[in-house]
C-alpha cells in the first residue's frame, strides 16, 4: 500500500504504510522465528481409542496433548519447561526432543505415549525420575518409561481408574 501510495504521490497514506507496514512486517518475522511446530502423532488414533479417550483421559493428559501438537512461539522445545522441573534437562543442549507422540490402551487404560529422543539423558535417569514424573502429571497417571532403541524413550502416561 505504501508503495503504491509513493508512486501516486499520496504522501500522507505512504506514512501510514510505512509506519503501520512496518512494525507487523517485523513482528511477523520474529514470530516465525520463534515459531515451534506441533510435534506429529506417530500412529493415527482409532476410533476405539478416542472413545476411550474420551471416558478416561485426564485434563492433564489432554492438556499435555493439545500443547505439544499445536504450533508454539518463544519455546525452545515441547515439554522444556517440564523435563526441567523433573531433572531431565541438564543443559538446553542435552534436554530430550520431543518427537512424536501416540494414544492407546494400556491394559484397557487409555495411554498417551510421549517418545523422545533422548541421546545425552540414559534410561537409567528416566527410571529414577518416574515417580517424580507421576507426581508431577498426577494425579490419576500411572507412568512407565522404557527404551525402544539406543537413543529413544518411551514414556506413556497411563490413565489410572481411582475407584
Amino acid at each position: 500500500m505504501g508503495v503504491v501510495a509513493y508512486a501516486l504521490g499520496k504522501p500522507t497514506l505512504n506514512l501510514i504504510g510505512f509506519f503501520y507496514g512496518v512494525p507487523l512486517l517485523l513482528g511477523g518475522l520474529a514470530l516465525k522465528a520463534a515459531e515451534l511446530k506441533p510435534t506429529p502423532f506417530s500412529v493415527p488414533t482409532s476410533p476405539e481409542i478416542l472413545s476411550l479417550r474420551e471416558q478416561q483421559a485426564t485434563p492433564t493428559q489432554n492438556q499435555i496433548r493439545n500443547d505439544v501438537t499445536r504450533y508454539r512461539y518463544g519455546q525452545e522445545a515441547h515439554l522444556d519447561d517440564s523435563l526441567e522441573r523433573l531433572g531431565l534437562s541438564p543443559n538446553d543442549e542435552e534436554r530430550p526432543i520431543l518427537k512424536g507422540i501416540r494414544e492407546t490402551a494400556i491394559e484397557g487404560q487409555y495411554a498417551l505415549i510421549l517418545e523422545f529422543d533422548s541421546p545425552f539423558v540414559p534410561l537409567e535417569t528416566w527410571q529414577q525420575q518416574r515417580e517424580k514424573i507421576e507426581k508431577f502429571f498426577g494425579p490419576g497417571i500411572r507412568v512407565t518409561v522404557e527404551q525402544v532403541e539406543e537413543s529413544e524413550i518411551e514414556a506413556a502416561l497411563i490413565a489410572v481408574n481411582e475407584e
